[in-house]
């Protein structure tokens, strides 16, 4: 349609309006992470928005570590941000950095505000420097050392850089003003001493930069045009801008600020996610019971369910919380076309076909999907003795109940329709085994017309079955008691995590790290990448088949 209107965001809008009043003549995007820990759910919500603003506008998107804090940063963390950012599918193309390379510019940077009469180093401890700050209500008090020279401060920032002093003994500050309603503003602390190995630089430097001081410097010498970011830096802004206004940056880039995403009842704070890798709750920060971005896609998520779901989100300037739900019903939309039906069975019992003949296995004709022809059919044995889930039997059913039962007849999927004789108990008074005898007329396709049957319950062949660990989660947190106590530690939920020791149809014996299908009426599973082997089958459930989760209607 000619003229159709097409919705913009807000950050879209305004970006728009430095084109048109030429402010900038391009759009430069960038992800800054810092390399403290595994990327989650959140993260991949600005990796999208600032990808998909480069793309939209042709312009450049850069992949940049924000590593300047040496105490908490790891290789370990740049590989694993790396992979995920890549499997999200936002494309750096040859624009990685990292702010580390710019420690030199940064230096010089400093010494050039010291020269201005722009900043000084000031002894104070960290403890009189909060002191000195003031607080909301009242001004803060400026440093005995605001004052020192020039040539004393270039001297002194020197020495800091040549290790002579502690860490903490000394720091350089901005001076802007103490009285400001923006606490950002009083004097902050833009350089420290940390005699620390940094994971790119190693022993070159033992003084490191802040990250309010660095981040805006990162930004204009790699020419970013819009400094995408989250809320809580709406307070940094003035600075960000005193920043690149007082260092001079010709083409100055600019801060627009987004609602971070939030979902119910789920941990993505990196501290949190750190107590429960180290405290072992979890086995690692992929454990597929988080939201990092790693621990997603080894349950199973995909690229597109994640981009759907950030979409389906929004960017919006205010805060407010998703449902985890909604999540869950992205990954649904995008794999219930896309994905194999296979039959699996979670809690085994042996069912057996009386007047089947022994030794005897006929091939049946399966459709893969039955929404999406092209996935095409398979051919799944069958034979005398099955397994079918302990709960498509029982003893004495209630009303409703059209499974089986003594004297009950129901259809074998892909199959023929089965009439419950007889069955056997253990010891213990457990069923292990069901009898059945069935009727050769009735085979799936024939087009069979004589009698109809109210339930259809799904099997594997007993002698080729494949078995497998199969891991079915609930939620980490107990939604009842939400995430958090008053002291701080989080309400685990016991029962997040239960194996089950399943078996499946053959066709599955040669699945792949990754692989994903639908267990019919049991949810869609994926190939645990980081424990299935071959031989030793471990497959995640990624969803339940159903959820009482539906879209907003558009009004």
């Amino acid at each position: 349609m000619e003229n159709e209107v097409v919705s913009k965001n807000f950050i879209e809008v305004e970006i728009d309006k430095d084109l048109a009043e030429g402010v900038y003549d391009c759009v430069h995007t960038r992800f800054p992470p810092e390399p403290n820990g595994y990327l989650h759910i959140g993260h991949a919500k600005s990796i999208l928005l600032n990808y998909g603003l480069a793309k939209k506008y042709n312009g450049k998107f850069n992949m940049r570590f924000d590593d300047t804090n040496p105490t908490k940063e790891k290789t370990e963390f740049v590989d694993a941000i790396k992979r995920d950012i890549q499997w999200l599918g936002a494309d750096w193309e040859d624009r990685l950095f990292f702010a580390s390379d710019y420690f030199g510019q940064m230096y010089e940077a400093a010494v050039k505000l010291i020269k201005k009469g722009k900043a000084y180093v000031c002894d104070l401890t960290a403890e009189e420097i909060r002191e000195y700050r003031g607080t909301l209500k009242e001004p803060g008090k400026n440093s005995p050392y605001r004052d020192r020279s020039v040539e004393e401060n270039l001297k002194l920032f020197e020495e800091m850089k040549n290790g002579v002093y502690q860490d903490g003994e000394k720091v350089l500050r901005a001076k802007i003003d103490m009285a400001s309603p923006n606490m950002n503003m009083r004097d902050p602390v833009i350089y420290r001493v940390a005699h620390m190995s940094h994971h790119n630089t190693g022993d070159a430097w033992c003084i490191y930069p802040m990250y309010d001081f660095a981040h805006p410097i990162e930004d204009a010498i790699e020419g970013i045009t819009h400094s995408i970011c989250t809320l809580e830096f709406e307070d940094h802004r003035p600075l960000y801008d005193w920043v690149v206004r007082e260092l001079e940056y010709p083409h100055p880039p600019r801060q627009i600020e987004f609602a971070k995403l939030y979902l119910t009842n789920v941990v993505t704070g990196k501290r949190y996610i750190k107590k429960l890798v180290e405290d072992g709750v979890v086995d690692g920060w992929d454990d597929p019971r988080l939201v990092s971005i790693a621990a997603l896609r080894r349950r199973g998520f995909t690229p597109e369910s994640l981009q759907m779901f950030v979409e389906l989100c929004g960017v919006a300037k205010g805060q407010s919380s998703v449902d985890y739900a909604m999540l869950e019903y992205c990954i649904r939309e995008d794999l219930k076309m896309k994905r194999s039906r296979m039959m699996a069975v979670l809690d085994p019992i042996k069912l057996v076909i009386d007047n089947y003949p022994e030794g005897q296995v006929e091939y049946l004709d399966a459709a893969n999907n039955l929404e999406n022809d092209a996935l095409g059919t398979r051919q799944i044995p069958f034979c005398r003795e099955l397994y079918i889930e302990r709960e498509d039997f029982m003893e004495e059913p209630p009303k409703k109940y059209f499974r089986l039962f003594p004297g009950n007849e129901v259809r074998l999927m892909h199959a023929y329709f089965v009439k419950c004789e007889s069955f056997v108990k253990d010891e213990n008074g457990k069923v292990v085994e069901v009898h059945c005898t069935y009727d050769p007329e009735t085979k799936a396709g024939s087009g069979f017309t004589g009698r109809k049957v109210k339930g259809t319950i799904h099997w594997v062949p007993a002698p080729c079955a494949v078995e497998a660990e199969v891991r079915l989660y609930e939620n980490l947190i107990d939604e009842e008691k939400g995430v958090y106590n008053e002291d701080g530690t989080m309400n685990i939920n016991p029962n997040s995590l239960t194996v089950a020791h399943a078996m499946l149809e053959p066709a599955l014996k040669d699945v792949r790290a990754y692989d994903s299908f639908q267990f019919v009426r049991n949810g869609y599973f994926c190939v645990d990448a980081k424990d299935s082997r071959e031989g030793a089958l471990v497959f995640n459930r990624i969803v339940s088949l159903k959820s009482s989760f539906r879209l907003p209607q558009k009004g």
